[in-house]
């Protein structure tokens, strides 16, 4: 395994913690990281800055949607980049009868990296290229949720997935240091319930939660 060593697994150890339903899956993590660190060399996937702290930065960031939302099991990621966090549920959903992820990437390299991926890993993800405007519309499967990284403000974010937040699927969006900004300039309020979950990754980001209704 490339890596650091020593780090490296202590990395994976934190990560381990933060989202502790990683734990099953450590092979197939091992799986995505070693195909990441190859095909980062030739695609820019994730900040070089974060390849120290995969695990913790990336993997657990990612897996700690699951763990606020264990009976999610059918999800739509929105602009999946390097797979986060759309991969990583997919991945911890692989046991699952009919679970699946969606995950819609609209460069044709970074989806082929999401299809090795998945196919090496045995992921419950289906890969879509093009763009969320797209691609969306054409999804036709059940869906419970729908979720983002690091890809649009929350105004923007809310706009793509509008149609599926208004049939009561929850909107779980990982957010940085400025989303309490990113509330106030949208209009969510107005036809959402929201929460505002501390990240375990990040002490200043927060992951955004909203539906029509979470009881339903």
């Amino acid at each position: 395994m490339a890596g650091k060593g020593k780090d490296r697994v202590s990395d994976r150890d934190r990560a381990l913690q933060i989202a502790p339903s990683l734990q099953p899956y450590i092979r197939e993590l091992e799986i995505y990281e070693s195909l990441l660190r190859k095909w980062q060399k030739s695609i820019n996937l994730v900040a070089e800055s974060t390849l120290d702290e995969l695990w913790t930065r990336h993997f657990a960031d990612s897996g700690q949607i699951r763990e606020f939302f264990p009976s999610l099991e059918s999800w739509v990621d929105l602009g999946s980049g390097a797979g986060f966090p759309g991969m990583v549920l997919a991945i911890c959903l692989k046991d699952h009868a009919g679970a699946k992820v969606h995950l819609i990437e609209s460069d044709q390299r970074k989806a082929a990296f999401l299809r090795a991926v998945s196919r090496e890993t045995g992921a419950a993800a289906e890969i879509h290229v093009g763009r969320i405007e797209t691609e969306l519309p054409r999804i036709t499967d059940p869906v419970a949720g729908v979720t983002a990284r690091a890809l649009a403000p929350m105004p923007q974010l809310i706009e793509w997935a509008q149609e599926l937040l208004l049939k009561n699927v929850k909107g779980v969006f990982l957010k940085g240091e400025d989303w309490a900004t990113e509330l106030t300039g949208s209009s969510a309020a107005d036809s959402f319930q929201i929460w505002t979950l501390q990240s375990r990754t990040h002490s200043s980001g927060r992951i955004i939660a909203l539906a029509r209704d979470f009881g339903a």
